[in-house]
């Protein structure tokens, strides 16, 4: 046949713009459309679990709270009969699309002439749409939406899609999927569900808000009912058990966001997984991932125990105490009102200056507002932690005394202040190191010198007294701020201190002056605790951390940590260092402690000028656990000896390792400190430094590191040479 000009005009041409039309319909339809690869591997967004190291879930972090499904065998029979009797009773039947819906749904909007109405959508088309498609309401949208059914429908089987969507169906209070919606409502597993509860969650997907039984009781009740006979109808339900179900209240779970157990610990956790995410390449609130830590829970609510039973009485003592009519403090009081009336809504509402005069005038005015500015500011704060000295695993934090409140600043990890006298042990660890012995002793006479700005620097004790000699045991037994001093000048070089302190741990920066001895260079207190590990574990230091694994959906290990731990003393300076520190807890600074906690254990308090922090870091052959108390304003502080680390903060510890060592369940063993065998006991002059002649009128029995044995003395090698000095202190 010959093509005339006829025929292009009416025949070819028309084909030609019907294919080039049905072409740009199906490029602006397949637009947004799943590719081949998203329909095999769906990736909906689900909830990351944090786990305790005892095996518990301590929260999640998500945008939407998923937990995920696995098979049909864990979803009660009633649900899923509410579910196709409600939303698909044609499931098994239809290829993606029920036709026979759609033609209802058509005419229905005919006859109402409305667009707005049921949509028909199949289960397979709403889980398309949650999957992979906008929730745009559009001709288009919908066509996407039945296109994208039919292709998941080519490449899963019934089942597998019924999974799918119970695993992703959003069903209100942030829910997303039957189990998270379970446990959100019912505080139940979804194979627990009763028939009644799974109906009323059945009817909940058609409008969650509007069917929450907190906010329209009726209409969730109205809506289950609906659902009921629904079952009834299809021949799920018998007509006996629709009466019991429909008689039967609706009572949900108020469940209120919770901060867990540990939210310091989880926060500090949260944040270190951010950062792994750029490394790794997952996002941390859809994918999934199960992380497991080294906090135990146990220990957990041992430590938030101890905290409370603490803070409590003492905030009302230290109240009691607190004068606002203090000229001073009602200076401080002033600076912070300017400060948080600024932060209003109220002020940062108004235009004018004048508006601003009188929202400052009424705020001032307000009672309730200034006492919560003044409530603030003197709510002492506090930092726990504690850590396994072996590992490094971080067993407990208590990063606030808000302890239901993640994001407030942890006190553990986000600070760095002045440790006191507990930053005395590593002046000693030094001495002790360069072959001094605890016996060793030196004056407690007053000390001047130029403190390097031209200054005269006159260190006291805490209570002023001079004169006599000191052991250094003794000394640190008894917090002696002179004779410390005068170890680093004299037994302990600055610069060589703050590399002990280093390669122990502390990483904030350390002034090699004489003043390092009393605690002036700020530190982190995780840091400080941690270092004091090494005393614990025979010199060896092991890096604090949180996260021991990291898995995907899959439980594909992403992440495995293991403790890095390194040599940073000898084992014999170390067990010396916690005998000494054993002292302190025995008869000096630290023995409040014993009136909760006598098992062998070392320790030190700390006080920093004007009782602005209070400290205790305590260890025994297995566990460290360390104190800060005190304010985030750092011109509020203690008013009394009350502030003392012993009084403080050291309970706080005891009552820690009371409750952890008594727990059963935890079953920590009471064990002793291991002598090595570099390490003897020998009769030491104290006034020679050296083992005692039978003349020696001072001599106590002391620990010696065989690498450092001293001779014998020879100040007394006779009855004559031997005359007692009333001065010195053991």
């Amino acid at each position: 046949m010959t093509l005339t000009p006829q025929h292009y005009r009416y025949i070819i041409f028309p084909a030609i713009g019907t294919l080039i039309a049905g072409w740009i319909f199906w490029s602006i339809l397949s637009d947004g459309l799943p590719t081949l690869e998203e329909l095999e591997n769906p990736r909906p967004p689900f909830a990351t679990r944090v786990y305790s190291a005892d095996g518990i879930v301590i929260d999640r972090f998500f945008e939407e709270n998923r937990s995920r499904l696995t098979s049909l065998d864990s979803i009660p029979r009633p649900f899923i009969e509410a579910l196709l009797a409600t939303e698909d009773r044609r499931f098994y039947d239809h290829w993606g699309v029920d036709l026979r819906a759609v033609a209802r749904v058509i005419l229905q909007r005919v006859a109402s002439f409305s667009l707005r109405g049921p949509g028909g959508s199949t289960i397979t088309q709403q889980l398309a749409r949650i999957l992979y498609l906008t929730r745009e309401v559009s001709i288009m949208r919908k066509a996407r939406e039945m296109v994208t059914a039919v292709q998941i429908e080519r490449r899963y089987t019934k089942d597998e899609i019924l999974i799918m969507y119970l695993n992703v169906a959003p069903f209100g209070r942030g829910a997303y999927g039957l189990q998270s919606a379970a446990a959100v409502y019912f505080n139940k597993r979804p194979i627990d569900l009763s028939v009644s509860e799974c109906a009323f969650l059945v009817g909940a997907l058609a409008n969650p808000t509007h069917y929450d039984p907190r906010r329209r009781y009726e209409a969730a009740v109205l809506r289950r009912n609906t659902v009921l006979e629904n079952m009834v109808e299809v021949g799920y339900l018998d007509e006996a058990e629709f009466s019991r179900s429909t008689r039967d209240s609706i009572v949900t779970t108020r469940r209120e966001q919770s901060a867990g157990i540990a939210p310091h610990f989880v926060e500090y956790i949260r944040q270190q997984l951010r950062e792994r995410a750029e490394k790794y390449g997952f996002n941390l609130y859809r994918d999934g991932l199960t992380v497991y830590t080294t906090i135990d829970s146990r220990m957990q609510e041992h430590a938030n125990r101890a905290v409370l039973e603490h803070l409590l009485p003492f905030q009302q003592q230290f109240n009691a105490r607190w004068n606002w009519d203090n000229p001073n403090n009602r200076a401080i009081l002033g600076t912070a009102l300017r400060l948080a009336i600024r932060a209003t809504p109220e002020y940062r509402a108004a235009r004018t200056e004048d508006e601003r005069d009188i929202a400052t005038i009424l705020l001032r005015r307000n009672a309730r507002f200034v006492d919560s500015v003044r409530n603030a500011l003197t709510r002492i704060q506090v930092g726990f932690v504690a850590v396994d000295p072996r590992t490094g695993e971080i067993k407990a934090m208590v990063g606030n005394a808000e302890l239901n409140f993640r994001y407030g600043l942890n006190h553990v990890t986000q600070i760095a202040r002045q440790p006191g006298s507990t930053f005395k042990p590593f002046v000693y660890t030094v001495a002790i190191d360069n072959g001094y012995t605890p016996a060793h002793q030196l004056s407690n006479d007053p000390i001047s010198m130029n403190d390097g700005s031209g200054k005269a620097w006159r260190p006291r004790n805490f209570g002023g007294e001079t004169g006599g000699m000191y052991t250094l045991r003794r000394a640190l037994q008894n917090s002696v701020n002179l004779v410390a001093i005068r170890t680093i000048l004299e037994l302990a070089p600055p610069d060589e201190v703050v590399r002990y302190a280093q390669r122990m741990g502390i990483e904030t920066p350390l002034r090699a002056v004489p003043s390092l001895a009393i605690g002036t260079s700020e530190v982190v207190p995780l840091q400080l605790i941690a270092a004091y590990g090494a005393f614990a574990n025979e010199g060896m230091y092991a890096t604090p951390f949180g996260i021991t694994r990291i898995e995907d959906r899959d439980g594909r290990v992403i992440e495995d940590t293991r403790p890095q731990i390194r040599e940073v003393l000898s084992k014999e300076t170390a067990f010396i260092m916690a005998t000494m520190l054993r002292s302190v807890m025995t008869g000096g600074t630290g023995a409040a402690t014993r009136r909760w906690f006598t098992g062998a254990a070392g320790g030190k308090t700390g006080t920093t000028q004007d009782y602005a922090d209070a400290w205790f870091v305590g260890f025994t052959p297995n566990l460290v656990a360390g104190v800060w108390t005190g304010f985030d304003d750092r011109r509020i502080t203690f008013t009394g000896s009350y502030g003392q680390g012993s009084v403080a903060a050291a309970p706080i510890w005891g009552r820690f390792m009371k409750y952890t060592y008594a727990d059963r369940r935890i079953n920590i063993p009471m064990k002793d400190f291991a002598q090595p065998e570099g390490v003897t006991m020998e009769r030491i002059c104290v006034e020679s430094g050296n083992l005692a002649s039978p003349f020696c009128p001072h001599a106590v029995t002391e620990f010696v590191n065989r690498k450092y044995f001293p001779g014998y003395c020879t100040l007394h090698a006779s009855p004559s040479s031997g005359k007692k000095d009333n001065n010195i202190e053991y």
